[in-house]
């Protein structure tokens, strides 16, 4: 086997590999040999059938896997005799005009991973602000959860007004036509939720109960439904009751209706997940600190395949955002204008996500077996019951999916152990306070980048609000008392979620505030040794 490098400039590597014709038919006559002896064929023992007669059989099978065992090898070779780190999947291309018998050549590009000298770790200084929890805020969550589990009672001869429950049947009907999903029996309507279309819940206000009225709606022009978009529809409506809110006593009756011992209980389980929230913003405003130091230490070249990469994720998200926007078209051309700052997010994620690896290595950092066995079981639940193991089965077996799902703990679990390292201030401050300062943070991180479109500004400001803008609204934390200590990780999960209404953009724009999350997927998730070599061979079968 014969490797030749073409070329070597930066982070590219460009080689040449000539692979014998004598090694591929050798790995042939061994298979022949190996399968020989379990073949039947009419007219012959077991395992007499002549090695020229499994040959013209199998002939152009054992060549493919012949082939494709040499160029894994020769890959395995080339990466280890060169000491390679390949930031992404080489590119293998076999030689035009092959046949079996003539000797296979090989062109492999790549680019390789930067020689990252091990960042300095001392002397790292950061402000810790804490937001303590005062009894008001708890009071003003009970009183939100109340109200969130409001109940109706019936009122007698009253017309419905803006608040109460309307229970009703209504038929929909489009050119005087019944449609599908149009039809609905005894259903509870809250008049000004906005959880129906806008217009059908403010037509139901001075309805009665035994009352049948048509109301008129049009269907707005994102209606998921393509043959209702922009459509006007009437309703046929018979209301059977109209219910007001029925008062709710915030006592130790109203906390064991959800499950719990008390009163005391629900203000403590609701001070607990406030605390959770908190300290994951004060987690977010330390962990920008933290990478913005990084990156402020550090400038070097990045492999221009992760940041395509990177970048293609980043554009993707922007564009689908885009694209739910009102003005679809006046959205996308903003995000065009701007797109030069998300790339260079982009590079400043994968620069920091490299950093971050090597931190990470140098000081030992890891993800326990333990601990990836629950991240795939985790994962697997997002997948139906019957496809579960083979995603399990798929994760084992490849590297790269395996280290793209580890990646995220392992980011967290190298940030925490900087912070652990920092020399931490800590100050007290009010929520809001903590706000302005992770979206200070936001903007000052992207000076950089073209502030005069504030692309970068608001990519940022989406993700360091995503947790600050959460209220905390707990919907079903204290209901029950298995939910009594959600852990830290699950409150920000449901105030992440909680944050989202909040801001139409936030969502969208959250996955190209790269640089703050210091993702280190991509340096984390690069390839074993072997791995490019299998691809490459799987890629050219």
């Amino acid at each position: 086997m014969q490797i030749v490098e073409t070329t070597n400039e930066g982070l590219k590597r460009a080689y040449t590999v000539t692979i014998p014709a004598t090694e591929i038919s050798a790995r042939i006559e061994g298979e022949v040999k190996r399968i020989a002896p379990t073949m039947k064929m009419p007219g012959f023992r077991p395992g007499k059938v002549p090695a020229n007669l499994v040959k013209k059989m199998h002939g152009p099978a054992l060549h493919q896997e012949a082939l494709q065992n040499s160029i894994k090898e020769a890959m395995d070779k080339l990466v280890a005799d060169n000491a390679l780190r390949p930031a992404m999947q080489p590119d293998v291309s076999l030689g035009e005009g092959y046949e079996e018998g003539k000797d296979a050549e090989l062109s492999v590009s790549l680019e390789v991973l930067p020689k990252i000298e091990a960042p300095a770790i001392d002397g790292l200084k950061l402000e810790k602000l804490t937001v303590p929890v005062a009894d008001e805020a708890v009071d003003e969550q009970v009183q939100k959860f109340a109200e969130q589990q409001k109940s109706y009672e019936a009122a007698e001869g009253r017309a419905a007004e803006d608040g109460d429950q309307v229970i009703c049947d209504f038929v929909g009907k489009l050119n005087g036509e019944e449609f599908e999903g149009g039809k609905a029996e005894q259903q509870a309507i809250v008049i000004g939720s906005g959880r129906l279309i806008p217009g059908f819940e403010e037509q139901l206000i001075g309805a009665k109960a035994g009352e049948e009225r048509t109301i008129t709606v049009t269907f707005p022009e994102d209606y998921p439904a393509a043959n209702l978009k922009g459509q006007d529809a009437t309703f046929d409506i018979t209301v059977h009751e109209v219910k007001v809110p029925a008062e709710t006593k915030i006592d130790d009756e109203f906390a064991k209706q959800l499950g719990l011992e008390g009163l005391d209980q629900l203000k403590g389980l609701l001070r607990g997940q406030l605390e959770s929230e908190t300290e994951g913003l004060t987690r977010t405003q330390m962990k920008r600190q933290l990478l913005d130091q990084l990156a402020a230490g550090h400038d070097f070249a990045v492999p221009p395949t992760m940041v395509e990469a990177e970048f293609e994720q980043i554009w993707q998200q922007l564009q689908q955002e885009a694209a739910r926007e009102e003005d679809p078209e006046a959205a996308i051309a903003e995000i065009e204008a701007e797109k030069e700052d998300y790339r260079k997010i982009a590079e400043r994620r994968v620069r920091l996500g490299l950093l971050l690896s090597e931190i990470g290595q140098s000081n030992g950092v890891e993800v326990s077996a333990q601990e990836m066995q629950m991240l795939l079981q985790q994962a697997a639940q997002q997948y139906r019951p019957e496809d579960r193991q083979r995603f399990v089965e798929y994760v084992r077996q490849d590297p790269m999916a395996a280290a793209q799902l580890r990646a995220p703990l392992y980011e967290d679990k190298v940030v925490d152990f900087l912070i652990e390292k920092a020399d931490v201030t800590e100050r007290e401050v009010t929520r809001e306070e903590l706000q302005a300062a992770i979206e200070a943070d936001a903007d000052e991180t992207t000076s950089d980048a073209k502030p005069k479109k504030a692309a970068a500004k608001k990519a940022k400001k989406a993700d360091a609000t995503d947790e600050a803008e959460a209220d905390a609204e707990p919907k079903k934390a204290p209901a029950k008392k298995k939910a009594a200590e959600p852990a830290a990780a699950e409150a920000e999960a449901e105030a992440d979620a909680e944050a989202k209404p909040a801001a139409k953009k936030a969502p969208a724009k959250k996955k190209a505030e790269a640089a703050d999350e210091g993702d280190a997927a991509e340096a984390e998730a690069k390839p074993a040794k072997k791995t490019p070599a299998k691809k490459a061979a799987t890629t050219e079968d």
